[in-house]
């Protein structure tokens, strides 16, 4: 809840029964915080650089859309790296990403608003023009309804709501006569048959509430939480896991904001109702952390994911400072590490999933906390988001997302949401009153920061402020808050107020544990030895197999020699024994897989250096088990030259073209070390592999080693990367433009050239960690104990030249003699720098094991009977089932 209340202005009491209008109104209010609240802590910033940095934010977005007009419009995207639009069904296909596209110049849609609020008035009016003349809604095309009516029919109402601010202003937009609203609406009426579901929707007016009420009605009574996927059809949970992240991060938005815009007293009790079960169990100062939805107290994941950044920012807006301020530091601390938030993360701060999107949920709430405390704190994290996304993410046509965070490779990709709230929220950052053309505080941000003006709240006043579409048990008022924080008193008598909060989590990511995963409110139990650890758990000792009985896991010998493990809850000795067992395999599940990362060769980086890419373009590229080790050695870099013949298989015959150059091969007819030979006799300094399957792209196939050919390789000194044919394209395309291309074969991207780029200043390397980009996969309750001494069984496949790259083996296994030599390396919390004391480490393992064997934890201060939990059991197999095979 608000920190504080009373006072006048923001902090007055709003009537519980006032008119809705002046409830939202009052709101609304709350974004407006007076930023000359804060004048201490970090140094205040001058008016000029503040200046320079918005002018700054001003030629990013120009660099960005004007590539986009260029190079892809009418496109739905950009492809930067290429500098070519993405048309559906003209690329290999990305998956579920594709859906957002619908051959509707989405990037051109999503950008509209953020022309405006960028001072670009003339361009406004063009782009609208080119939209109602150029997009065509009639596309027989699949698409995301979600992404849909947040890019797409929210970009056409925000750019409706200023094209009439803007004509009524009398300069621009004269013309106009709501054109673009009119298409939302033809949109609208497109999307609605995606909501003929069994449940059943029968006026459209009610189509977006009823689908909230539905969602309402399904949340877990007991924990008040909601999971992340859901049967539309039966309406059962798919996901039974809830957090703040992926899936599940725009409802509570929309919750909150709605009741801003719409004054409907239901969506505030249903949001307080939510926030306070986020508050009980999901957050876990700084971390925000999935859990079960019906065991609340139980961790569904060891990771976050990127798209909670947005949260710290609502909260802002709920009114909640402290807890945003914790969450908003802890993620600033892996951007630092990082350079970009990794798409997930773990609770230690270690890469789990490496890529990044571009995402601007980062920048939003550094807006929000900005706008609420004034802290200038927070222009320095926005003046580093500009450093880093021109130093790592910009390439000549645009500015691509990053592939690998921890390598710098990139991806042929810039999103619409880039443009549409990357730099809307860093121009505001900056910008004073005076440089907006108009009131931004008259608007509320959609989520995917479209503007819709806040007198939509003044408008029909005869809806019922109850809800009426639904049946659920009606909440007590008197158990909300009606007010919004005074900022005035928001911070009493304390300047420092935020940063007293941000100081304990600087060294977060580096230099200690992570004390947030650690409920250590809950008392352990008294005299109760500790449940057995996946960890510490050896199958030759009788005590470790007699725990694994009591939990209900047998131990099966198979004919391979290899030993599994399996659970069944109805043979454990009690109800908490079960939840020891469930404990003990999901530990068992993550521990093999994090072994299996531990020995997997990271990708690698190709990365052009010479004019006029200035090491801006930096390509994924997958390693050899053989030849120079890039992560041991110092980088290589040199000129590139195609081979001939180009596929190396036999001795060059223009060894003068390659001799003191990295030599470009075409995959096939003969095996990677054959090749290696070849271009190494000829005097190339290196080797890059590219291959002969066209079309094919690291965006959309597994990644893998090149093997050697089963002899001797130590003979092969210098380095060999292998590419696929669309990032292999880009350095041919290079080459028959500017005939001399210099590249840098290394295990992460280097800092550009200072000297060939001179209005570039050099910077340090980036420190990020080479670590494994692959998630966890594995799906099974069942876990094999196996020696995995083969290169194959990586996620990096390694493979002979003959065969073709495949997905990644993800079966559940591990070797008992690895788990056992150094049990210390595979703690699940062990700090980056390895700097935790073994109090640190006794204190998390206490914690964690009164969290999941206390029965008052999640079971109302009673032990259950076996049989009351087998009923969520299955659910417990399914939860974990989906958590592994989850992606953003």
């Amino acid at each position: 809840m608000s920190e504080a209340r009373g006072g006048r202005g923001c902090g007055s009491s709003v009537p519980q029964r006032a008119p809705w209008s002046l409830v939202a109104a009052a709101a609304a209010l709350c974004l407006v915080a007076a930023t000359s609240v804060w004048t201490a802590g970090a140094a205040p910033m001058s008016r000029e650089e503040r200046q320079k940095l918005g002018n700054q934010v001003l030629e990013m977005f120009d660099h960005a859309y004007g590539n986009y007009m260029e190079h892809a419009y009418p496109a739905d995207e950009l492809m930067p790296l290429t500098c070519r639009g993405r048309v559906r069904g003209q690329e290999p296909s990305r998956g579920d990403v594709d859906d957002a596209l619908g051959k509707f110049s989405l990037t051109l849609i999503d950008s509209l608003d953020t022309l405006v609020v960028l001072n670009k008035t003339k361009e406004f009016e063009d782009a609208v023009r080119k939209v109602l003349r150029d997009v065509n809604l009639d596309n027989d095309v699949v698409v995301s309804v979600f992404e849909t009516n947040i890019r797409v029919l929210g970009g056409l109402l925000g750019g409706h709501s200023l094209a009439i601010m803007l004509k009524e202003k009398g300069e621009y937009m004269q013309w106009y006569n709501d054109e673009l609203l009119q298409m939302a609406k033809q949109l609208g009426y497109k999307l609605l048959p995606a909501f003929n579901t069994t449940s059943g929707l029968p006026y459209p007016r009610e189509y977006a509430r009823k689908a909230l009420d539905f969602l309402w009605e399904k949340r877990q009574r007991s924990s008040n939480l909601v999971g992340v996927t859901i049967n539309i059809h039966t309406g059962d949970w798919v996901r039974k896991d809830s957090g703040v992240g992926a899936g599940i991060d725009s409802y509570y938005e929309y919750l909150l904001k709605a009741y801003v815009l719409l004054g409907d007293d239901s969506f505030l009790e249903r949001f307080n109702t939510h926030y306070d079960a986020i508050m009980r169990y999901i957050s876990q100062p700084p971390l925000l952390l999935d859990v079960h939805i019906h065991k609340p107290m139980l961790n569904a994941r060891t990771w976050m994911d990127a798209l909670l950044a947005f949260f710290p920012g609502l909260q802002v807006l709920k009114g909640d400072i402290r807890p945003a301020i914790e969450t908003h530091e802890m993620l600033y601390q892996v951007i630092k590490k990082h350079n970009f938030l990794p798409e997930a993360f773990t609770t230690d701060f270690r890469v789990h999933w490496a890529q990044h999107p571009l995402r601007p949920e980062f920048a939003e709430s550094t807006y929000f906390l900005y706008k609420a405390t004034g802290d200038p704190y927070y222009l320095e994290v926005g003046k580093t988001l500009i450093e880093n996304l021109n130093k790592y993410a910009r390439v000549p046509c645009g500015f691509a997302a990053m592939k690998d965070v921890r390598t710098g490779s990139h991806e042929d990709r810039m999103d619409s949401f880039f443009l549409a709230e990357m730099f809307k929220y860093l121009y505001l950052l900056f910008a004073d009153k005076e440089d907006i053309i108009f009131d931004i505080e008259d608007y509320i941000f959609t989520t995917e920061a479209h503007l819709l003006p806040l007198w939509l709240s003044t408008t029909n006043q005869s809806i019922s402020k109850k809800n009426t579409t639904s049946e659920y048990t009606e909440l007590d008022d008197s158990n909300f808050d009606w007010t919004c924080p005074n900022t005035q008193i928001l911070f009493p008598n304390d300047p420092l107020y935020a940063q007293s909060i941000r100081e304990p989590l600087k060294n977060v990511v580096d230099k200690s544990c992570p004390r947030g995963i650690i409920r250590v409110e809950e008392s352990f139990r008294s005299g109760a030895k500790p449940p057995l650890r996946a960890r510490d758990f050896m199958a030759t000792n009788p005590e470790h197999l007699e725990i694994l009985k009591k939990m209900g896991v047998s131990l099966i010998h198979l004919k391979d020699g290899r030993v599994q493990l399996v659970q069944h809850a109805i043979q454990a000795a009690s109800s908490i024994d079960a939840e020891d067992g469930l404990r003990f395999m999901q530990e068992m599940i993550e521990l093999s897989s994090q072994q299996q990362k531990e020995q997997q060769l990271p990708p690698r980086a190709v990365q052009i250096v010479s004019h006029p890419f200035f090491g801006r373009v930096v390509l994924t590229a997958g390693p050899a088990q053989f030849g120079l080790d890039l992560s041991k050695h110092k980088e290589t870099r040199g000129f590139v030259a195609s081979s001939k013949p180009y596929n190396g298989c036999s001795e060059l015959t223009n060894p003068e073209a390659v001799m003191g150059k990295i030599a470009l091969i075409q995959r096939g007819q003969c095996m990677f070390a054959e090749k290696a030979r070849n271009i190494q006799n000829a005097g190339a300094i290196g080797g890059i592999v590219i291959d002969d399957n066209e079309g094919s792209s690291s965006d959309t196939a597994p990644l893998f080693q090149m093997a050697g050919d089963g002899k001797d390789t130590d003979d092969i000194k210098i380095p060999m990367l292998f590419l696929f044919s669309k990032e292999g394209s880009i350095i041919l395309d290079a080459i028959r433009e500017y005939e001399e291309v210099e590249v840098l074969l290394s295990d992460k991207a280097k800092d550009r050239d200072p000297e060939m780029e001179n209005e570039e200043q050099p910077s340090s390397e980036n420190d990020s960690q080479n670590q494994s980009a692959e998630q966890i996969t594995s799906s099974s309750q069942e876990v094999d104990l196996v020696d995995q001494e083969s290169p194959e069984e990586s996620s990096l496949n390694s493979q002979p030249e003959s065969s073709s790259p495949t997905d990644t083996d993800n079966a559940a296994s591990v070797s008992a003699s690895e788990q056992n030599s150094n049990p210390v390396e595979n703690h699940e919390t062990t700090s980056l720098d390895g700097e935790c004391t073994d109090l640190d480490n006794q204190l998390q393992e206490q914690s964690e094991t009164e969290e999941d064997s206390n029965p008052n934890v999640s079971w109302g201060k009673k032990v259950q009977p076996i049989d009351s939990i087998l009923a969520d059991w299955n659910e417990d197999i399914e939860a974990f089932e989906m958590m592994e095979k989850d992606e953003l």
